[in-house]
């Protein structure tokens, strides 16, 4: 679990009036994109992503993320670790990562996540700046960790299941295998799925 008393960072989502989560996933778009979009569509669910803009290639199934509600956001340029940087560098590292997926997708990007989780002032800084939310989570599903035990990924993140939660994944081929039985087994707790508010 996660937790930021910082007003600047976003770890839960407003509840659309029924108990809900929000999915995201760092770290793409990745050769498990499609899996992973079509897991969610035949559940009918819609999620953040959050993109390195170094992996974003016209190529990318970008127009089909948008088309099917979901949402795009920042996770830096290529995954640098930002609070390693002076001001100046975070802020451009942002910046360019924002207008890369600006001009492919033709999309508002507003929501941004460090690199690693890490951030310092300087990162809020530069996030402000450039009129960027910065989005952290509350339950991390450790799946980057959990490949040779994807049923501990459901567990973790059943056990900490709580309204309007921001939730960490990553777009890794055993994440795409085990997302319908981790979206079913949310579901059976009571609850539904959202969006980050649009600004």
């Amino acid at each position: 679990m996660y937790g930021s008393s910082n007003p600047d960072i976003l770890t839960h989502s407003p509840s659309p009036g029924k108990k809900s989560v929000v999915l995201t996933f760092d770290d793409g778009p990745s050769r498990a994109l499609p899996r992973i979009l079509d897991a969610l569509q035949d559940a009918d669910v819609q999620v953040v992503f959050f993109w390195q803009s170094r992996l974003l290639h016209p190529s990318r199934p970008w127009k089909r993320v948008l088309a099917e509600g979901h949402q795009i956001g920042s996770h830096s340029v290529k995954h640098n670790n930002l609070a390693a940087l002076p001001y100046a560098k975070q802020h451009d590292d942002i910046k360019n990562s924002v207008e890369k997926i600006r001009l492919v997708t033709g999309g508002n990007v507003k929501y941004f996540r460090p690199p690693f989780g890490q951030f310092n002032d300087d990162t809020l800084k530069a996030a402000k700046a450039l009129n960027m939310v910065p989005v952290m989570w509350r339950v991390a599903s450790m799946d980057w960790e959990l490949q040779k035990s994807p049923e501990k990924v459901i567990s973790t993140v059943i056990d900490n299941l709580e309204d309007g939660a921001v939730i960490l994944l990553h777009e890794l081929q055993h994440t795409a295998d085990l997302l319908p039985e981790l979206i079913q087994a949310i579901r059976d707790q009571g609850y539904g799925f959202s969006l980050l508010p649009n600004f």
